[in-house]
């Protein structure tokens, strides 16, 4: 049986393009989680699910384990049952045979590379991150500037209700709540009649 397992990081992420990538299969797993642990739902069911001569069909290293000893960890599950794992991305097919030993070499070689990508990335947004608070350009997502503060301070003054200028700002109205009251002024607003905060 030829089976597939596909991961995106969150449930805002579209997992189309591994679906398309993985073509025709009997059964799909999909996690929307991260993939820094072992421990994920369907993870877990495919394992449990496949059996000898089964298949298990991947979009890429990345979307089956962040890190080289969990990646190590699922194949030699996965093929100790006899199962065989295919990653498309990288050309790759792994299995139990004997003969299987320059698979292995390249699974490990991609999966370092993996893994020391992901840990770059990480330093880059690190570095990245610091210099902007040091500059003071740094804001988390969602959080509103000086100007957009100043904005929802003036429409509130004019007795527009603070759903409505949230959704001006595209914001929503907590952080509309939060700003305000950072700013110190949303305490001194007039409401607008007949709106609740």
């Amino acid at each position: 049986m030829k089976v597939a397992y596909i991961r995106v990081s969150s449930t805002s992420q579209n997992p189309a393009r591994q679906r398309e990538a993985i073509g025709e299969v009997e059964r799909v797993f999909e996690d929307k989680l991260s993939g820094k642990n072992r421990q994920r739902p369907a993870l877990r069911e495919m394992i449990d699910f496949v059996r000898e001569g089964d298949e298990v069909v991947i979009a890429s290293i990345d979307r089956l384990a962040r890190s080289l000893a969990d990646l190590f960890g699922i194949v030699e599950e996965l093929t100790g049952k006899g199962v065989r794992v295919r990653f498309l991305k990288e050309n790759l097919l792994i299995s139990n045979e004997e003969q299987d030993f320059t698979g292995r070499l390249v699974l490990s070689i991609f999966g370092a590379i993996a893994e020391f990508q992901r840990k770059v990335i990480r330093e880059q947004q690190a570095e990245g991150i610091a210099v902007a608070k040091r500059t003071g350009k740094y804001a988390k997502p969602g959080a509103l500037s000086v100007e957009q503060v100043a904005q929802a301070e003036a429409l509130v003054s004019q007795g527009i209700p603070k759903a409505e200028v949230a959704r001006r700002l595209g914001v929503g109205r907590e952080t509309l709540r939060t700003a305000l009251n950072r700013a110190g002024a949303y305490a001194s607003m007039p409401k607008a009649e007949g709106v609740a905060a």
